[in-house]
C-alpha cells in the first residue's frame, strides 16, 4: 500500500515546477521565441500552401538582412549582433511580399530598408519603425504597381489558423505582450460591428481577414515587437486600440470611396501601425522617463 503521506509533497510541488519552468522560458530572449513562430509559419505556409513562391525569394532575403545587420553593427556598435532580429525580417518580408512576376528586387530593397531603418530612424538609441513593417509599407508606397502584399492565401482553413493562433497565443503570452494583440483584436471586432452596421454589411466577410497570413504576422510579430512598443501595459493596450482605430478609419475612407494611395487599401494595419507606433515611441521615448521627483525630506514635526 502507497503510504499517502509520501505521496502528499510530490503532488504539491507539482504547480510549483510548471510555476518556475513558465518562470525561467520569460528569461528566454523574446527573439527566440518569435524566430520559432516564423519558422513555424513559414513551414505551414510553403508546405501547405506552396506560398513562398521560391527558395531564391528566401534566401536571398535572408542573406541581405544578414548581410545589412552585420555590416551596419560592426560601423555602429563595432561589433556584430545577434541576427536573430535579420532572420525575423527576412523570414517576415519573404512571406508577406509578392512582387509582380519573377522579380527578386524588392527582397534586396526591402530587405536593406527594413535593417537600416533601425540604425538611421532612431531616437535616443532606440528605433522607431517595426523594421518589416517600414519595408513594406515602403515598397508598397514606392512601387505600388509592382509589389502586393500577402493577404487571404491561407483561406479559412480551421486547422492551419488554430495551430498559428494557439502557439502565437503562447509566445505573446510568454514575451509578456498577450494584451497588446487582445487589445487590437477586440477593438477590431468591435469597430468592424460599428462599421458594418452603419453601412449595413455582413458582418464575417469584413472580419474574415484577421484569419489570413497578414493579419496574424501583423498582430504576433510586428504590433508586439518588444524594441517598439511602448513602455507600461497601458500604455501599450492605448496604442493597440488606436492603431485599430486608424486602420478602421481607412477602411472607412475605402469603402467611402474616398482616394487613398493603393498602400493604404492594400494593408491598411501595415499603414496603421506605421503611422501610430513611431509617434507613440517617440513621445514615450521622450517623456515617458523622467526621473522621479526626489523624496521630500522627513524632519522633525513634518509627517512622513
Amino acid at each position: 500500500m502507497t503510504d499517502a503521506t509520501n505521496t502528499a509533497p510530490i503532488a504539491a510541488s507539482r504547480p510549483g515546477v510548471l510555476a518556475r519552468s513558465w518562470q525561467r522560458s520569460r528569461a528566454i530572449d523574446p527573439r527566440y521565441l518569435i524566430a520559432g513562430l516564423i519558422t513555424l509559419v513559414l513551414l505551414v505556409a510553403q508546405f501547405r500552401y506552396h506560398m513562398v513562391g521560391g527558395y531564391q525569394r528566401l534566401l536571398l532575403s535572408l542573406a541581405v538582412c544578414c548581410a545589412t545587420e552585420a555590416v551596419l553593427s560592426w560601423f555602429d556598435r563595432g561589433k556584430v549582433v545577434n541576427l536573430l532580429s535579420a532572420y525575423i525580417s527576412g523570414i517576415s518580408l519573404t512571406l508577406l511580399t509578392k512582387p509582380q512576376g519573377a522579380a527578386l528586387w524588392p527582397f534586396v530593397i526591402g530587405g536593406f530598408l527594413a535593417i537600416a531603418s533601425k540604425y538611421v530612424i532612431k531616437y535616443r538609441e532606440n528605433h522607431l519603425f517595426n523594421p518589416t513593417n517600414f519595408a513594406i509599407c515602403a515598397l508598397l508606397l514606392l512601387a505600388p504597381d509592382k509589389v502586393s502584399v500577402l493577404s487571404h492565401q491561407f483561406g479559412n482553413d480551421i486547422t492551419t489558423n488554430l495551430v498559428i493562433w494557439i502557439f502565437g497565443l503562447i509566445i505573446v503570452a510568454r514575451v509578456g505582450v498577450v494584451h497588446v494583440t487582445l487589445a487590437y483584436l477586440v477593438s477590431f471586432l468591435l469597430l468592424t460591428g460599428v462599421r458594418v452596421s452603419a453601412f449595413g454589411q455582413p458582418f464575417l466577410p469584413e472580419i474574415a481577414p484577421i484569419t489570413g497570413p497578414m493579419y496574424q504576422l501583423f498582430l504576433f510579430f510586428m504590433i508586439t515587437d518588444p524594441r517598439t512598443v511602448v513602455r507600461g501595459k497601458r500604455k501599450q493596450i492605448l496604442v493597440a486600440v488606436i492603431i485599430a482605430v486608424v486602420d478602421s478609419l481607412i477602411r472607412l475612407m475605402s469603402d467611402t470611396g474616398v482616394p487613398l494611395p493603393t498602400a493604404f487599401n492594400a494593408a491598411p494595419p501595415l499603414l496603421a501601425l506605421a503611422i501610430v507606433g513611431p509617434i507613440a515611441k517617440y513621445f514615450d521615448l521622450r517623456y515617458g522617463n523622467r526621473p522621479a521627483a526626489a523624496p521630500r525630506p522627513v524632519t522633525a514635526g513634518t509627517p512622513a
